[in-house]
């Protein structure tokens, strides 16, 4: 990406094209925040606060660690960005977990958005400049089970921002804040129905919440973090020892002065012995912004430990949006199947 409008569409515009409420006054700093930075809940509709838990869990609600049926977990996602415009900007996230015991989990993640490369030159024969504008946040969480159905966790995130210019603007620093996260997460054993056994899901979280990002000091230029509030559940239909289908409805609500309305996610799995997975979603805002409505589409595989997923995201509008006909990957390892007896059988040689 060597133009210079390019990057100011992408410095002083992707606010507008991620935030949920931009049509009506709403700004936030760090709206990468808000994109989903992983393949399997991008393909389902943008929902993952009351799915089943997967290595991914700490962006959507990471109070559903404690249910997870491994022992720890590592996983890596790539999201490419504005694709139709440039090939250099986009979202990697890395994340972390592990099991401390029966109740306890920790987990780790990283999120960083490269908006690509531009060379500042004062003339033709000016060798240049190259900038690389960035954003970043490092996550740790502490979840905790209070009950064998219910959970909840704690985020602590630093943040930083280095958009600004120096080359445009001498004034011109990298913005840093910290923020919290607050969530809940409840979760069934399986219940026997007539037909099959079932699974209810529910959760929330809120998200964010910490001081706002100043660029500059003496210009008192500050932004507002993308404060958010999740709220949602689903239904786990276990039909037999192989055939799953997982349901989910979320219901999102971005807590900035200015902003109205809640936007719906709905979600579907499918599960085939664990192995393979299909999965669909539909995303809608309540305020009516064309492009906040989408199609989206993944599937998964697993082999032994290692997981492969992917997802395809389709506007329902006729506005073109930056993760329009995207394809998102995401790669994880999962170690320790039935991670409650391998934590008691540790516990045990331990003592």
């Amino acid at each position: 990406m060597k133009k210079i409008f390019l990057l100011f569409s992408l410095l002083f515009g992707v606010g507008n094209l991620i935030a949920q409420e931009q049509n009506q006054g709403t700004v936030t700093g760090v709206p990468f925040l808000l994109i989903s930075a992983d393949a399997r809940a991008s393909g389902m509709g943008d929902i993952g606060v009351a799915t089943s838990p997967d290595v991914f869990s700490q962006q959507w609600n990471p109070a559903k660690y404690p249910f997870s049926e491994n022992k720890l977990g590592i996983g890596l996602s790539y999201t490419p960005y504005m694709s139709s415009l440039t090939n250099d900007v986009a979202l990697l996230n890395l994340n972390y977990f592990n099991k401390i015991n029966e109740r306890s989990t920790y987990a780790l993640s990283l999120r960083y958005f490269g908006l690509g490369e531009t060379v500042f030159k004062q003339n033709e024969s000016d060798p240049g400049q190259a900038v690389t504008p960035n954003e970043m946040a490092f996550d740790g969480s502490y979840s905790l089970k209070l009950s064998q159905t219910f959970s909840m966790s704690v985020t602590g995130r630093y943040i930083r921002s280095d958009l600004k210019i120096q080359e445009v603007d001498a004034t011109a620093g990298v913005a840093s804040t910290f923020a919290v996260d607050i969530a809940g997460y409840y979760q069934t054993a399986e219940i026997s129905y007539k037909n099959f056994q079932g699974i209810w899901r529910a959760g929330f979280n809120l998200s964010n919440l910490g001081p706002k990002l100043n660029y500059d000091e003496n210009s008192g230029s500050e932004s507002v973090l993308p404060t958010n509030f999740k709220l949602g559940g689903g239904f786990d239909f276990i039909l037999d020892k192989d055939n799953t289908l997982g349901t989910s409805i979320e219901f999102n609500k971005l807590l900035v002065e200015g902003s109205n309305g809640v936007t719906t996610g709905l979600g579907l799995e499918y599960l085939y012995q664990n192995c393979f997975a299909l999965r669909t979603g539909f995303y809608n805002d309540s305020n009516g912004m064309e492009n906040r409505n989408f199609f989206t589409f993944g599937a998964g595989f697993k082999y032994k430990t290692v997981k492969f997923d992917l997802s395809y995201l389709n506007s329902t509008s006729n506005q073109t949006t930056p993760l329009d006909n995207v394809l998102r990957f995401s790669l994880s390892f999962n170690i320790g199947d039935n991670a409650a007896d391998n934590i008691k059988e540790e516990e045990k040689i331990s003592n």
